[in-house]
């Protein structure tokens, strides 16, 4: 069994996505929390924050973009490695595609990496 991670990891919560039925926008149901008693609220902030966490999807999914056809290495949480081809990455589900995957059992033509299963990866 791996070790368990020595500093604790803080948990950000996203609002709720657009409902079921395909209607635009986020659920009316999720309460919006009271930033007045919390002092270490500021509008600035979380306004440079959501710029920083928009700037830093941005430059992923250029990363994702650019990345076709480029060898990678996948360490997965069973502590296995993998090497592939990057093929493509589907953000909504969070699927990895990729080809020519080395696997300890053989290779793959074509497969399809679940991102639960990715512990990390690199080109």
């Amino acid at each position: 069994m791996a070790d368990p991670i020595p500093v604790p990891v803080g948990i950000l919560r996203l609002p709720r996505g657009p409902d079921s039925s395909g209607s635009r926008g986020f659920s009316g149901s999720s309460r919006p929390r009271d930033n007045s008693r919390d002092p270490h609220h500021n509008s600035r902030d979380s306004a440079a924050l959501q710029g920083a966490r928009a700037a830093l999807r941005e430059r992923f999914l250029r990363l994702l973009g650019r990345a076709r056809g480029r060898p990678v290495r996948f360490c997965l949480w069973s502590g296995i490695r993998v090497d592939a081809e990057f093929g493509a990455a589907d953000v909504e589900s969070g699927n990895f595609q990729v080809d020519s995957l080395q696997t300890p059992l053989g290779i793959q033509g074509s497969a399809l990496l679940r991102s639960g299963d990715v512990l990390e990866f690199s080109f």
